[in-house]
């Protein structure tokens, strides 16, 4: 079953295409078992996101978690916030794909 987190994360001022460049940096990794990450701006707020990442499943999501490469990642993109993320980890209950589906 898959498996993932939905991370709720306010930028620090200037900082919106250093995160964006950050998730671009894991996406190349590579990483065993990630699938696919979804990064939202809210209209409220251009400074506060979210955060949906998915992972092929609970073990993969947490061996790459545990990892001192995602250590090293995330102290990356925690000097560009405001605050420590908030983290809601959990499995993927339920999926549907449109005929849409493809890159922004």
């Amino acid at each position: 079953m898959m498996y993932g987190t939905v991370a709720h994360m306010k930028l620090k001022p200037g900082m919106e295409e250093q995160v964006i460049q950050t998730m671009k940096s894991f996406e190349a990794q590579h990483v065993p078992g990630f699938i696919t990450t979804y990064c939202y701006r809210m209209d409220t707020d251009a400074h506060d996101y979210y955060v949906a990442v998915v992972f092929a499943s609970k073990e993969t999501y947490w061996a790459n978690a545990k990892s001192p490469e995602q250590d090293a990642r995330y102290k990356q993109l925690r000097s560009l916030l405001t605050d420590d993320p908030e983290w809601h980890d959990g499995e993927i209950a339920y999926v549907a794909r449109g005929a849409a589906v493809g890159n922004v």
